[in-house]
C-alpha cells in the first residue's frame, strides 16, 4: 500500500533517511574513533538497500527493512530513555508511525483498541495549507510562522481524557518540486497571505503531489494535560476591570508580541454598539482604537466597507491586511478602514471580532509599523487566545453585578463560606450608605457573639534548633572550602595577610563547632563577603592554577543568598513539605466537618498547622444551634489530628530531613465574641475577658509541667489544654472511644501546668497516638517508640 494513499496534500510524501544517514557520513570521517566505528557500522548495515536513501512510498518497505530502520535510528531513540520519553518517527501530514518509544505505544494500548490517533486541533483543509507554507519557508526562503501548538488528546486507562503537546523535528528533510509546481512570484505570495482560509487559491498556487517530501519528522510529544487544565480556567476566571492601570495595556501588548513573535506591534480594542449600529473606543489608560483613529465614536459603515462589516460582524471572521500600502497605491477608491490605517501610518494588521454566542461584542485591532508582518496565516494563531479574550469582555460586561463582591474584597478580605452571608449584608448597606452619605459611609462592624472556639495545632519539635544545626554546617562546608584554597594560594605566593586570613577561618570554625551564637552567622557572612569572594575574584583575574578550584567554590554558592545553602534548603524544603502535607490533610477533612454543620475555620502555616474554629448560632445565621454539634467538633478535632500525624510519620522518608512533630489542642469551655479586625483583614477575639484566650493560644505549646521542665507537647503524643473539670470529664470520653477504635493508647496522663503570664490552673490531658501500618491488610498498630525503631530497622 502506498503512503499517499487518499490523502491530498501539495506533497507527495517519501520516506527516506538520507539525511540522517548523511550526519553519519560525516561522523565516520571524524576524530573520535568510537563515535565513527559506530557511524561505520550503521553505514554498513544499511550499504545493501539504496531505497532507504533514495526514499520509498510503500508502506511493506517499513516492515520489511524494519531491522535496519531501527539500527539508523538507534540514536534518535535511545533505548534507556524509552520508557520515559514519549517520541515517534513519521511521515507529516500522516498517521503514519513507524518507529515509536516504549511509553507512547504503552499509552496508545492503554486508550483501547477502537482508539484512532489525530491530531484535534487540526481540520482537514488546514493541513494542506499548512503544507503549502512549509514549502513557502523551505523552498523560497519564506518567514512564515504558523506555530500554532497541536495537540493529541488521548484518555487514559481510566478512560480520563489526556492532553499531549507535539513537537516536530524536521533536520532529516528535503522539500523537492516537480514539474507539476508553478513558478511563484512576490505577487502570488502576497496574495495567499491574505487568504489564509481560501484552499482553492492555495491549490491552485500549489497543485497535489507538485513537490516531493523525501524524510520523516521526529515527534517529541510532552504531556500538557495541567497546563490545559489551567488554561481552561484561566479562561473562564480571567480577571476583569484593570483599564484604569497605566501599565495594563503596554502588558497587554507584551501577550501577543510574545505570541506572535513581532516586536513592534500594538494592541487596540473597539467596541460594537449593536443597537446604534457604532464602533466605540474602550475608556481607560492607554487603550485605543486604529479602526477609529482619532474618533471617539462611528457609524461602523463608514469605518469598514461591505466586505470587511460582512467577515467582521456578520460572519464573525478574522480578516488580515498584509500590505496596506499595496492596497492604498493600487485602489482608485480607498476601502475607509484602509483609508484610516493608512493616516496613522500602520502598514499591515489583524482584525479579530470578540464574539460569544449572543453576537459580536468587540473588535481586536492588532497592527504593525511594517508591511507583511501580520497576515492571515499568523492571524490563524490568535485561535487559542480569544476564549480568553471574549471572557474578559464578558467580565466587563458585568462589573455592576460584581460590585458587591468588589467592595468585600477593598474592605476586608477573603472571606470564608460560613460567615460570608454577614460581609454580603453588610457590603449592600455600605452601597446603600455611600449613595445617601457619600465619603462618609463607613464599612459596619463584622461581629460574631456567643460562638465557642477550637484551637489545634501539629508543630514541629525543636524547629530552631535544627535550623541553627543547619545554618552551622552550611557554615562549616564553606569555610572548609575557602580554607584549602587559602591554603593552596599561601603555597604559590607566601604571604602574611594569607596566614592571617587562614587564622580567622579556623577561629570562625573553631567558633562554630564550640560557640555557636547569633552573631556568629553574622560574622562569618560579613568576613566571606569583604574578605574572601574579593579574594578569589582576584586569583580568577591572575589565571592561577586554581582557577578551576575557585569556580567551583563560586558554583556551589547560591546566587540569591551568596552562601552555600545546601542544609538550610533541605530543613526549609522539609517544613515547606510539612506545612503543605499536613494543610492539605486538614482542608480535605474539613469538606466532611462542615458537611455536618456549618463553622468558621481558618489555618496558618508557620513551623508546622495551626487551626482555628469558631462555631455557634450567630455564624449559621439559622436558628439550629445544638451543643451536640460543638462536642461533635470537638471529637472530629481530636481524631483528625492523630490522622494528620500518621499522615505525617507514614511518609517521613520522603523529606529531606527526619523532624519530630508534637500535636496540641486548646480547650475553651466558655462561648466569646469575635470581630473581623479591617485593619488586619482578620477575625480576632473581642473584648478583655477574651484575650485571656490568644494569651493562653501563643504561649500553651511552650509551657513546662509542673514543677519540672519537661515541656507539655511531646513527639508521639497528643496534648490536650483545658482548665475546668467538666472538659476533663467530656476528653476523657473521646479518648476512650479512640482507644477502642486503636487511634490512641492506654497511657493518658492528667497533668497539671506552670502558671502562663496572667493565666493559672490549666491542665492538661496526655496520651500516645497508635500510628497505623501503610498496608492495608497489615493490621498493626504502633506506639512513637514502636515507629522509630521500626524506621530505624
Amino acid at each position: 500500500m502506498d503512503i499517499n494513499t487518499n490523502i491530498e496534500s501539495p506533497l507527495l510524501l517519501k520516506v527516506s533517511f538520507n539525511k540522517l544517514l548523511e550526519q553519519y557520513e560525516v561522523l565516520a570521517a571524524g576524530d573520535d574513533e568510537f563515535i565513527a566505528a559506530k557511524a561505520k557500522r550503521i553505514l554498513k548495515s544499511v550499504e545493501e538497500y539504496p531505497e532507504l536513501r533514495e526514499g520509498f512510498t510503500e508502506i511493506g518497505v517499513l516492515k520489511e527493512r524494519a531491522k535496519e530502520i531501527g539500527i539508523v535510528l538507534q540514536d534518535s531513540f535511545s533505548p534507556l530513555l524509552t520508557n520515559n520519553e514519549i517520541k515517534t518517527a513519521s511521515v507529516p501530514m500522516h498517521n503514519l508511525i513507524f518507529n515509536a518509544t516504549e511509553r507512547f505505544k504503552s499509552i496508545i494500548k492503554a486508550a483501547g483498541d477502537d482508539f484512532e490517533l489525530e491530531i484535534k486541533n487540526m481540520p482537514d483543509d488546514h493541513s494542506y495549507i499548512i503544507a503549502c507554507t512549509i514549502i513557502l519557508n523551505f523552498y523560497y526562503g519564506s518567514t512564515l510562522s504558523f506555530k500554532r501548538p497541536f495537540f493529541y488528546e488521548i484518555p487514559d486507562a481510566n478512560g480520563v481524557m489526556r492532553y499531549y503537546k507535539i513537537l516536530y523535528n524536521a533536520d532529516f528533510c528535503e522539500i523537492i518540486p516537480t514539474d507539476k509546481a508553478p513558478k511563484l512570484e512576490k505577487e502570488d505570495i502576497e496574495k495567499l497571505l491574505d487568504n489564509f482560509h481560501d484552499i482553492a487559491m492555495w491549490k491552485e498556487k500549489f497543485p497535489p503531489q507538485s513537490y516531493v517530501f523525501k524524510g520523516f519528522v521526529i515527534s517529541n510529544i510532552f504531556d500538557v494535560t495541567d497546563d490545559q487544565s489551567i488554561s481552561n480556567i484561566k479562561s473562564s476566571l480571567i480577571v476583569g476591570g484593570k483599564r484604569k492601570d497605566e501599565t495594563f495595556m503596554e502588558g497587554f501588548q507584551e501577550i501577543f508580541r510574545s505570541l506572535l513573535g513581532i516586536k513592534d506591534i500594538r494592541a487596540g480594542f473597539s467596541i460594537f454598539n449593536k443597537e446604534e449600529g457604532t464602533f466605540e473606543c474602550v475608556h481607560g489608560a492607554g487603550m485605543q482604537s486604529f479602526l477609529l483613529g482619532e474618533k471617539k465614536e462611528e457609524k461602523c459603515l463608514e469605518v469598514l466597507c461591505n466586505w470587511s462589516y460582512k467577515s467582521l460582524l456578520t460572519d464573525k471572521k478574522t480578516i488580515s491586511v498584509s500590505n496596506v500600502e499595496h492596497i492604498f497605491n493600487n485602489e482608485e477608491e480607498h476601502p475607509p478602514h484602509i483609508a484610516r490605517l493608512h493616516e496613522q501610518g500602520i502598514k499591515s494588521a489583524i482584525f479579530a471580532p470578540i464574539a460569544n454566542n449572543e453576537g459580536v461584542m468587540g473588535v481586536l485591532e492588532i497592527v504593525s509599523g511594517r508591511p507583511m508582518v501580520l497576515n492571515s496565516v499568523n492571524a490563524n494563531r490568535l485561535v487559542d487566545v480569544m476564549p480568553f479574550i471574549v471572557s474578559a469582555v464578558e467580565r466587563s460586561k458585568a462589573e455592576e453585578q460584581n460590585t458587591i463582591e468588589a467592595v468585600i474584597q477593598q474592605e476586608c478580605t477573603s472571606i470564608h463560606q460560613s460567615v460570608y452571608w454577614k460581609f454580603v449584608t453588610a457590603a449592600r448597606q455600605f452601597l446603600k450608605n455611600k449613595m445617601q452619605y457619600g465619603s462618609k459611609a463607613t464599612f459596619e462592624q463584622i461581629v460574631f457573639d456567643d460562638i465557642y472556639p477550637l484551637f489545634g495545632q501539629i508543630d514541629v519539635k525543636g524547629s530552631s534548633d535544627a535550623r541553627n544545626l543547619a545554618t552551622q554546617k552550611d557554615l562549616l562546608l564553606q569555610l572548609s572550602l575557602v580554607g584549602k584554597i587559602v591554603e593552596q594560594i599561601n603555597e604559590d605566593e607566601p604571604l602574611p595577610i594569607y596566614e592571617e586570613i587562614l587564622f580567622q577561618v579556623n577561629n570562625y570554625t573553631k567558633e562554630l563547632k564550640t560557640n555557636f551564637k547569633v552573631d556568629s552567622e553574622h560574622n562569618i557572612v560579613a568576613f566571606l563577603r569583604k574578605d574572601i569572594e574579593p579574594l578569589f575574584q582576584f586569583q580568577l583575574k591572575k589565571e592561577n592554577r586554581l582557577k578551576e578550584e575557585i569556580e567551583d567554590y563560586f558554583g556551589k554558592i547560591d546566587s540569591d543568598l551568596n552562601l552555600i545553602y545546601y542544609y538550610r534548603k533541605n530543613y526549609d524544603d522539609t517544613i515547606m513539605l510539612i506545612n503543605k502535607n499536613m494543610a492539605a490533610v486538614l482542608d480535605e477533612k474539613q469538606k466532611d466537618a462542615q458537611a455536618m454543620y456549618p463553622h468558621y475555620f481558618e489555618r496558618y502555616k508557620t513551623d508546622g498547622v495551626e487551626h482555628n474554629m469558631y462555631i455557634g448560632e450567630a455564624i449559621t445565621k439559622a436558628d439550629s444551634f445544638n451543643p451536640i454539634y460543638l462536642y461533635n467538633l470537638r471529637l472530629w478535632q481530636l481524631q483528625v489530628m492523630c490522622e494528620m500525624e500518621n499522615e505525617y510519620y507514614g511518609n517521613q522518608h520522603l523529606y529531606p530531613i527526619n523532624l519530630d512533630v508534637a500535636s496540641m489542642i486548646l480547650v475553651f469551655n466558655q462561648p466569646l465574641s469575635i470581630r473581623f479586625r479591617m485593619d488586619e483583614k482578620q477575625f480576632d477575639v473581642d473584648g478583655t475577658y477574651n484575650a485571656r484566650y490568644e494569651v493562653v493560644k501563643k504561649r500553651v505549646d511552650k509551657a513546662f509541667v509542673k514543677g519540672t521542665e519537661e515541656r507539655i507537647t511531646q513527639n508521639g503524643k497528643i496534648a490536650i489544654v483545658y482548665s475546668q473539670k467538666e472538659d476533663e470529664e467530656e476528653y476523657m470520653r473521646y479518648i476512650k472511644f479512640l482507644q477502642n477504635k486503636k487511634v490512641l493508647n492506654e497511657d493518658v496522663e492528667v497533668l497539671e501546668l506552670e502558671d502562663l503570664q496572667g493565666v493559672t490552673g490549666l491542665k492538661a490531658l496526655r496520651v500516645g497516638i497508635l500510628y497505623h501500618a501503610k498496608d492495608e491488610d497489615d493490621k498493626s498498630f504502633y506506639t512513637y517508640d514502636d515507629l522509630m525503631k521500626e524506621i530505624k530497622a
